[in-house]
């Protein structure tokens, strides 16, 4: 996405695809870019595609200039430098956007001059990190999810390349690209997509004889990010691209949430007064009200975009189930055997997938198998009792509803038709950005007893299956004149493909920008595990910059167990979330030191109150 000045900004909408199918859903519902992961060097490894399946996408989104970026952020092994060549060399092929990076050793490798955008897990939280990014050549930075307006503002005013951020969908506890909870746990690296998710996990609270200081909990799992209010204030500070996270989420929720906010982001460029645009085109006509309430989450929290909560507490995590409880849609009034009768603020159906939390406080689902009325009738036995609040995850009838055609996005094009002479008409076909296309047809225009305006627009106008709808008909035959449908018909068809063969022709893409030799050091003292350097490409890099690297990525290098380790660390404060911050009068709430405790999982939680984070570390092996 080539850079502009703030008066010309173009946002993006940028939406995740499990699949090339997904893909093609999330566009038509509004999204200006897809991103998608490849048959491997993905950060989720259960979310491959074959590249062939990519084209597919390419080719539909294109039609709307909007982009497609291939995921290539995890780290890579020196024997994988031949496999990640050939793959990036596949993927410029098909025309592919951007790749999105963690590695540096991707900028030592022998590839095309495709985009390059710095993932995530690079873990962008400075200006200087980002200006370092830029310098290397990347074209877009995507920041730390951790990240205030005021951090963001400053991030953003640092650097000349657009700045992309999340917006909606899970939160890793972690400093994304700095979590080796799994890999010390089970040998499974979220570096190299394979993530064990040790923070969806159930936890004891306990001080350091082992004494429970608090109830049962997934303590390190948080609520799922929702900005969908903020669009604005996140353009405002400088932010081009609006990330929905989700690279394994089905196509109801892509096509619910990419609809939401596809919405909310037209709202804040209709308000900008020309300051801002949409990269992509098109407009989209929804056959739903889209809700992102309705869709899988943790419950919501817009994280740190207004910098550390003070005051009143403010929940960030999901300490009571990892997974979705559902909207809250009433309570149970009474239990007559099988039959539960609830009081309801929405309508129940056959099929809802309905949940309560039980009296030792664990979350319980169950499947609707008949309504009537106000009384439901389980599937299966399920022990609720008068009073208890009911939440849906599964709305049956809104399920079966977005399984359908839910959205179809067109463009708009002017038409003119005329009579060059006496043997030949033509049509003109231009949309609204500048692409023309005019064919002729050898035609003899016989003279016509009745009027023929109205029945060449009902055949000019019938755009069938194609993505475009003719807004406006200039016809400039004679009303008098007959020309047979099948001949109009004919040239409409010839006219669109023309049309499409000149946007396809004419579309912009961005490449890799040029690595400056003067690179802006973002670190003075040397690299260690924590930054990720896992092979002799990425070294190499860094040495022809002046950067030291004094210790490998823990994949390649694993860390003494004999010593303390910080397997994670968080701006999330477990103490803040709990009531308990130390530098409160409730710091005695809790006792210190803290810890986390699973079955084979003992952390220790250390507090940095001048930074406000969180560690989370492996205390050392004890020598039998």
């Amino acid at each position: 996405m080539p850079h502009a000045t703030l008066s010309q900004r173009k946002l993006e909408l940028l939406a995740p695809a499990r699949d090339a199918a997904i893909g093609i859903e999330a566009i038509a519902h509004g999204a200006d870019a897809v991103y998608i992961g490849a048959d491997a060097f993905g950060a989720r490894a259960a979310a491959k595609n074959d590249v062939s399946d990519i084209v597919s996408l390419v080719d539909f989104a294109h039609r709307f200039d909007s982009r497609v970026y291939v995921t290539l952020n995890t780290l890579i092994y020196d024997n994988e430098f031949r496999e990640a060549e050939a793959l990036i060399r596949k993927l410029y092929s098909v025309g592919v956007d951007a790749l999105i990076v963690q590695d540096l050793s991707v900028l030592r490798m022998d590839i095309p001059p495709i985009a390059l955008h710095a993932s995530t897990q690079c873990d962008t939280r400075t200006p200087a990190k980002a200006r370092f990014l830029e310098d290397c050549g990347f074209s877009q930075i995507v920041l730390a999810r951790e990240l205030s307006l005021d951090q963001i503002r400053e991030i953003a005013a640092a650097v000349t390349v657009p700045i992309e951020a999340f917006v909606h969908g899970a939160l890793c506890v972690s400093y994304s690209g700095d979590c080796q909870a799994s890999l010390f746990a089970t040998g499974r690296s979220a570096n190299r997509g394979e993530c064990a998710q040790m923070c969806r996990l159930p936890y004891s609270l306990t001080d350091a004889s082992g004494r429970k200081v608090a109830p049962d909990g997934h303590y390190l799992s948080l609520r799922d990010m929702n900005r969908l209010d903020r669009l604005g204030d996140l353009a405002d500070a400088g932010v081009s691209s609006f990330k929905i996270e989700g690279r394994l989420k089905e196509s109801g929720y892509v096509r619910n949430t990419v609809a939401a906010y596809s919405r909310a982001l037209d709202d804040v460029v209709a308000a900008s007064d020309g300051r801002y645009e949409r990269l992509s085109v098109g407009k989209v006509n929804l056959k739903f009200e889209p809700d992102v309430t309705r869709s899988f989450n943790r419950r919501f929290t817009s994280y740190f975009l207004d910098g550390r909560p003070s005051g009143a507490r403010v929940s960030m995590a999901s300490i009571d189930s990892p997974k979705w409880i559902g909207r809250r849609i009433g309570a149970v009034k009474a239990v007559n055997g099988k039959a539960i009768l609830v009081k309801s603020t929405e309508p129940l159906n056959n099929g809802d997938g309905l949940g309560f939390f039980d009296a030792s406080g664990r979350y319980n689902g169950f499947r609707v198998n008949r309504v009537d009325g106000n009384t439901i009738f389980p599937a299966s036995e399920v022990s609720v009792r008068p009073g208890d609040i009911l939440y849906r995850n599964r709305d049956k009838k809104r399920d079966d509803m977005m399984a359908s055609t839910t959205a179809v996005r067109t463009i708009d094009i002017a038409a003119t038709l005329r009579r060059v002479d006496d043997r030949h008409i033509s049509l003109a076909l231009s949309d609204y950005h500048g692409h023309k296309a005019e064919c002729m047809t050898e035609c003899e225009v016989d003279a016509s007893r009745t009027p023929q305006l109205q029945a060449r627009e009902r055949v000019m106008t019938k755009t069938g299956d194609t993505i475009y709808r003719i807004a406006s008909l200039t016809d400039l035959i004679p009303d008098g004149c007959f020309v047979p449908a099948s001949v109009l018909a004919d040239l409409r068809r010839k006219t669109i493909s023309a049309l499409d063969d000149v946007r396809r022709s004419t579309y912009e893409f961005d490449y890799r920008r040029q690595e400056k030799t003067e690179i802006r050091g973002f670190r003075n003292d040397s690299l260690d595990r924590h930054d990720n350097v896992a092979n002799r490409l990425a070294r190499q890099f860094y040495a022809d910059h002046g950067i030291e690297v004094s210790e490998s990525a823990a994949e390649v290098e694993m860390p003494d167990i004999n010593r303390d380790q910080r397997v994670m660390k968080t701006r999330y404060c477990l103490r803040r979330e709990l009531g308990a911050c130390l530098k409160t009068p409730q710091r005695d709430r809790l006792p210190s030191p803290l810890f986390l405790r699973a079955t084979g999982v003992d952390y220790r939680l250390d507090f940095d109150c001048k930074e406000c984070s969180m560690s989370v570390i492996l205390p050392a092996k004890k020598s039998k």
